[in-house]
């Protein structure tokens, strides 16, 4: 499911690709299901490329969004980003995930997780786990 989830650099929120075109996606907006091109000159990246690093390996989104779930029984996080100091931010992270290196991840990218989960929440997105079909001949 999170494979065909997508950030796209300078835009905020998350986007489901809903086709492909030349040169071009299209994609909509999980805010508020408005849908246009997205061109391959901007970054895009799927949900399911991304990892946080942690004291042994990286750790795949869907692994942590899964426990975000968990935790809050299946909601939205109720933690304020936007007035959240950093300490909040880390003790928030460490229930969730306690061996997330210290060094490498960020306040903004703790504020980008509880977004990124809250958006896939509110859109209904909540099967963090389910894997895409693996492709013929692999």
């Amino acid at each position: 499911m999170l494979k065909t989830i997508l950030a796209i650099s300078g835009k905020p929120g998350l986007y489901k690709l809903v086709s492909r075109g030349k040169n071009m996606l299209i994609v909509e907006s999980l805010a508020d299901k408005k849908r246009f091109p997205a061109y391959g000159n901007e970054k895009i990246i799927s949900l399911g490329d991304i990892a946080m690093y942690t004291d042994a390996e990286d750790v795949p989104l869907k692994t942590i969004l899964e426990a975000m779930k968990q935790k809050e029984n299946g909601t939205a996080v109720t933690l304020n980003i936007k007035k959240a100091s950093s300490d909040e931010l880390y003790a928030y992270l460490e229930t969730v995930l306690p061996n997330y290196d210290h060094d490498r991840v960020h306040a903004s990218d703790i504020k980008k997780l509880i977004t990124w989960y809250n958006l896939l929440i509110t859109s209904g997105i909540t099967n963090f786990e389910e894997d895409e079909p693996s492709e013929e001949g692999e």
